[in-house]
């Protein structure tokens, strides 16, 4: 590692954002079949889309630093996802089960705005522009994505499940 350069680190970090939106791509589908919730399944069918889009883009970066595009296994991010399903094949009441897996996959997004920063400071410091504005598109995405879960989750999926638990002990 001694011998490792920072534009070695933002290549490695590439390799595991790679990995990652590939993984959650492939992970969207069944969060979108457990939900229960419109907006919430709306919201992980959407996240193909825009998971895809920063693929694209990723591969645009790597083409930009001529970097064959590798995935290289992010532990971090496989162990979220595992949770997330888990969350998803739980029996739980609806709402229940839809305000954890909303927390699940805004755990994921978060784990998604640390890298994309990182990612981006790194090429901004070794002077990679290009790259550096394209990963800054996809981390502006994903805290837009943040928010927009966090509000669902505070005006409609948290409520509906606190609905839903008074409802069982009446």
């Amino acid at each position: 590692m001694a011998n490792e350069s920072l534009h070695d680190l933002l290549v490695a970090d590439l390799q595991y954002l790679y990995f990652a939106d590939r993984q959650l791509k492939k992970a969207f589908p069944k969060f979108a079949r457990a939900a229960t919730s419109d907006s919430l399944k709306r919201l992980c069918e959407e996240g193909v889309e825009y998971t895809a889009e920063r693929l694209e883009r990723l591969e645009t970066v790597f083409d930009a630093l001529d970097v064959n595009p590798r995935a290289k296994t992010s532990h971090g991010m496989k162990g979220l996802i595992e949770e997330a399903r888990q969350v998803a094949e739980k029996d739980l009441a609806s709402g229940v089960k839809d305000a954890a897996l909303l927390a699940a996959i805004q755990r994921i997004s978060h784990y998604g705005i640390a890298s994309y920063g990182t990612a981006a400071a790194y090429a901004d410091a070794v002077g990679e522009k290009k790259a550096a504005r394209i990963l800054a598109k996809s981390l502006r995405e994903k805290k837009e994505a943040d928010e927009e879960m966090t509000e669902m989750a505070e005006t409609e999926i948290n409520p509906a499940a606190l609905e839903g638990e008074d409802e069982e002990y009446e």
